[in-house]
């Protein structure tokens, strides 16, 4: 039986976001590998002006436009303040990514963010993207993610929480939050796990309490408390060494942005008239 192949109509693009070493560029380089494996057409698209080193070559790299060593060497800027004025550059100069991303029209984009937590959470240049990349009719999805190992401190991992949160309500798009690196985490209850997935906020109380000073504790309370009133904020488990969770996470992605409904089957031509002319016979 013939093959079908499939034209998808419309852009779509995973936004990439997480603070700096939570797995974005092996998030990237494995959903890039497992699009390829099932035949659907992506491209990589790099925003980090600091990144040096793909294991994809990227179809769009802001340092074509401007990098941040250029940046850090000709203004005198450190390197976080250096990361701002190219993401402000890249809004100001917005017609070239709009110019590059025109070239994909029926392809789906991974785009690589920077792990400057400051551009999710105390700058609109996160969000004007966002609005930017709407005007060419992509649906996006967020995808943030936070490093497993946070569940081994747990006021980091609030802190993690809150700064996904915080991106959800900044971006007001499609968005799901993944637990990256799980491959690399000491093995824990399911139970125990669940708890991180849904972050529970007694958590919180149980174990930050107990290693802080009282006068912290009403604090504690308060940001438990934020997190259980606002409800928003979930994890997807990855583990990049297991194809289901790979596929699981993808799958998510896909319903967010209702990747394929619009599909049409394209006809193996082919195929077809060759069987066709065995008919003849």
């Amino acid at each position: 039986m013939p093959a079908f192949k499939y034209l998808y109509r419309g852009r779509y693009c995973q936004l990439v976001m997480g603070p700096a070493g939570s797995g974005k560029s092996t998030y990237c380089s494995t959903i890039m590998t497992h699009c390829q494996n099932i035949g659907r057409p992506v491209h990589l698209v790099n925003l980090d002006p600091a990144a040096e080193k793909f294991e994809y070559e990227p179809s769009i790299d802001i340092k074509d436009l401007i990098s941040l060593e250029d940046v850090m060497e000709e203004l005198q800027y450190g390197p976080n303040g250096g990361l701002i004025y190219c993401m402000e550059f890249l809004m100001n100069n917005i017609d070239w990514l709009e110019d590059e991303v025109g070239s994909y029209t029926d392809d789906y984009l991974i785009i690589d963010c920077p792990g400057q937590i400051e551009l999710y959470t105390h700058f609109d240049i996160m969000k004007r993207l966002v609005e930017a990349l709407g005007r060419l009719n992509i649906a996006i999805c967020g995808v943030y993610l936070l490093e497993s190992q946070f569940v081994e401190d747990k006021s980091k991992f609030f802190a993690g929480v809150m700064s996904a949160m915080s991106a959800m309500i900044n971006l007001e798009i499609p968005h799901i939050n993944v637990m990256s690196k799980m491959d690399l985490l000491p093995k824990m209850k399911p139970s125990e796990l669940e708890r991180y997935y849904n972050p529970d906020p007694l958590l919180l109380m149980e174990d930050v309490n107990s290693k802080t000073s009282p006068k912290y504790h009403q604090l504690n309370q308060a940001i438990g408390q934020l997190v259980e009133d606002f409800n928003m904020v979930t994890f997807l488990p990855l583990n990049v060494t297991d194809e289901d969770s790979i596929t699981a996470i993808l799958s998510h992605v896909d319903n967010a942005i209702q990747f394929g409904e619009d599909q049409e089957p394209k006809e193996p031509v082919e195929e077809m008239e060759g069987d066709m002319d065995d008919e003849e016979y």
